[in-house]
């Protein structure tokens, strides 16, 4: 075999290996594309769901503040609150927080005919809760039971 063949195939391979290299095939790009979209999927699903875990802890604190407040207004004022805008006007709480599930400042609010303090006047608020119908994924509860 001369040179000149021997050069001849090299440059066949090189060729032919050139060709081969040129791009990704169309089963391949959707296998990537197939991948991308399972992995996009399953982070849009975890997001959903810490959003929702941040509006629970958001709730459970709202409660906890409006109830710390309604008990400071009654020792304090020997009378329990009439409405959650008592609580404002004097001064316990800034605003009425908006639910963080309903996203409105609609509570309910739950009224007790017992007292906290021998020196309590009237009854009224006594406790708060969330107005909306939804069950909790985390604890299978529901929203307007905490």
């Amino acid at each position: 075999m001369g040179v000149a063949t021997r050069q001849l195939a090299r440059d066949a391979r090189r060729t032919s290996c050139r060709c081969g290299l040129a791009g990704f095939t169309l089963i391949e790009l959707m296998i990537v594309v197939a991948v991308i979209m399972i992995l996009l999927g399953m982070a849009v699903g975890m997001y959903q769901r810490s959003v929702l875990r941040a509006r629970e802890a958001a709730l459970h604190q709202d409660l906890m503040v409006l109830r710390k407040a309604i008990d400071n207004y009654t020792l304090d004022k020997e009378a329990a609150p009439q409405s959650l805008d008592d609580l404002k006007q004097a001064g316990y709480i800034r605003d009425i927080p908006l639910d963080p599930i309903t996203h409105q400042a609609d509570w309910s609010t739950g009224t007790c005919d017992s007292v906290m303090s021998v020196d309590q006047t009237t009854t009224g608020i006594c406790d708060v809760h969330s107005n909306s119908d939804a069950v909790s994924p985390f604890e299978n509860t529901a929203y307007s039971s905490w």
